[in-house]
């Protein structure tokens, strides 16, 4: 994997090259001189002292799970909810308890994950800024002991800081989905599916492919005041190995479109495209090749480019009709049981909203 030291990265560095290459990279040192990131070399009752500073009184969500299942916030074994339980307390009392439990021999998992900062360490993003970023773009902060989070991807670019204890990120290209058995999209940890396999022991007997999955995986492990690029739906497992971790991120999209409904898409085509017999599938991967990814060229360039409607460029008021057109065809069935549909119903009205 690619590493560049904080000296030698800049914003037209990361715009023009980085961004671009759709790979990983490392930036060592990149916010080692962030005030939390030199509280947090203090030891943990510093860092905690720090960000209490922003605590802004509210009740932010944090997850608990027994010191048994080594970190790993999963499944529980019915697939039917989680092996751990979540509750609210506010910042200061998460962050007391989370020092506790560092004092602990075997404590358990406990974390609070993606906290947006201007909601809740209010006046944290102005001390800790991202130069490479427009302030526009949230900082968010995940705040544990020794947790790991699923290998799962975001549809988002995303800048991951690490600046109290190490963590170790396993990526994987979006190309290796096969070998990381996702799990169901009906019901989920965080809004991502997210992978099946505990990577601290595989079961390859379960989950064959895994093995194949690794071969092409990319591993950084970073120390406090390293930041990671992770593009764009690239797969990432997150584990934290300290007993005091805080990581802050930053996730932007840069597709340069307004209309992106991808994840809402792929739930659309799966619903209506992928039980159908085989010679339909590939008459609609024909037309998608065609009409999405381009594979015969630019389609429409054959149209006068005030004729060719959603084959080229669309303006704000065409996108909002065929959202209210989308949302017209949606809408009208009874609602359905299923949750994936349910989804997407609900999707449909949000785009009609959105005219």
């Amino acid at each position: 994997m690619r590493e560049i030291n904080a000296g030698d990265f800049n914003a037209a560095l990361f715009h023009d090259e980085i961004v671009p290459a759709y790979r990983p990279v490392v930036i060592r040192g990149l916010v080692r001189d962030w005030p939390v990131t030199r509280a947090a070399a203090e030891g943990g009752e510093a860092l905690a002292a720090y960000l209490k500073r922003f605590d802004g009184g509210l009740p932010v969500a944090t997850k608990t799970a027994p010191a048994a299942v080594n970190g790993r916030f999963a499944y529980d074994a019915a697939m039917t909810g989680f092996n751990y339980h979540k509750e609210r307390m506010t910042v200061s009392d998460a962050l007391d308890r989370l020092v506790a439990l560092s004092t602990e021999e075997s404590p358990p998992a406990f974390a609070i994950q993606s906290a947006r900062a201007r909601r809740y360490f209010p006046g944290f993003q102005r001390e800790n800024r991202l130069p490479v970023l427009p302030d526009s773009v949230a900082a968010r902060l995940w705040i544990g002991n020794a947790v790991t989070v699923a290998a799962h991807y975001d549809t988002t670019e995303n800048i991951a800081c690490c600046v109290a204890g190490r963590r170790r990120f396993t990526l994987f290209p979006p190309s290796q989905a096969r070998g990381l058995y996702p799990g169901p999209f009906e019901l989920t940890p965080a809004g991502p599916i997210v992978s099946m396999v505990d990577f601290e022991k595989p079961d390859l007997d379960r989950f064959p492919l895994f093995a194949e999955a690794m071969a092409a995986s990319l591993v950084a492990e970073l120390e406090p005041g390293d930041a990671l690029y992770i593009p764009y739906l690239w797969w990432h497992h997150v584990r934290s190995l300290e007993r005091i971790n805080l990581l802050v991120n930053f996730w932007w999209k840069v597709s340069g479109s307004t209309h992106e409904f991808g994840s809402e898409a792929l739930l659309l085509a799966m619903m209506a495209i992928k039980n159908l017999p085989e010679s339909r599938r590939d008459a609609w991967r024909a037309l998608f090749g065609h009409y999405v990814f381009g594979d015969d060229g630019a389609p429409g360039a054959h149209l006068p480019p005030a004729r060719r409607g959603v084959q080229g460029e669309i303006s704000a008021e065409e996108a909002a009709r065929l959202r209210a057109e989308i949302a017209r065809k949606l809408a009208p069935r009874p609602e359905p049981a299923h949750p994936v549909a349910s989804r997407l119903r609900r999707l449909a009205h949000r785009l009609a909203w959105r005219r």
